[in-house]
């Protein structure tokens, strides 16, 4: 039985806060961004709608049809220059979530600072399954719907995977690893930058 998928709009922006906040209150980096269970659970909904926002606005979000596991992906061209020095987004994004906090803003710089740049691909920059529905298949429907496209447009794909679970996945789904991998200062967890080839498209 197939997944049904549709694009996330305005009035979904709840809902993919929701579900990214749950999805992500465990994950390593989420732990190192807010050290503190009081903090992440008093500030990490407000970065989650942040990521929201901007995909909202700049990029698509597609969600499974009954609200359970949601995927935000950036169209980035080949001229984009993520790593910018003066690219003052990270700090926008502090700024509205936990000025405080400084890591907000460095693993923007830190994630920027390693994206490829040169060639037009599609950017996973999340993907969040209901903590009660994973292992269901629901995050693998969202990303081979977008890999399809990929495949037939001959569009390389491109993500940072934030745990060895999710990378085996995405492994799975034809990424690669790219360049070295990120190790977040003081003690913090590791995040694999992946890259995947279009695949021959079969018509």
């Amino acid at each position: 039985m197939g997944v049904s998928i549709r694009t996330a709009g305005e009035g979904d922006r709840e809902l993919i806060v929701r579900l990214l906040d749950e999805a992500f209150q465990d994950d390593p980096v989420s732990g190192w961004v807010f050290p503190g269970a009081e903090d992440r659970r008093s500030h990490h909904p407000g970065l989650m709608a942040a990521f929201t926002d901007i995909v909202l606005e700049a990029g698509r979000i597609d969600v499974t049809e009954d609200g359970s596991a949601c995927a935000l992906w950036m169209s980035v061209p080949a001229d984009d220059h993520d790593g910018d020095a003066e690219d003052d987004g990270p700090a926008q994004v502090r700024q509205a979530v936990d000025p405080d906090n400084e890591r907000i803003e460095q693993i923007g710089r830190l994630t920027a600072a390693i994206h490829p740049s040169g060639r037009a691909h599609e950017y996973l920059w999340m993907i969040g399954v209901a903590p009660g529905r994973q292992g269901e298949g629901l995050g693998t429907a969202l990303i081979e719907s977008v890999l399809h496209r990929c495949d037939r447009e001959g569009l390389p794909a491109y993500l940072e995977a934030s745990n060895a679970r999710s990378r085996k996945l995405y492994e799975r789904l034809g990424f690669e690893p790219s360049g070295p991998v990120l190790d977040l200062p003081e003690g913090g967890p590791a995040m694999w930058p992946m890259w995947r080839e279009p695949r021959a498209h079969k018509a």
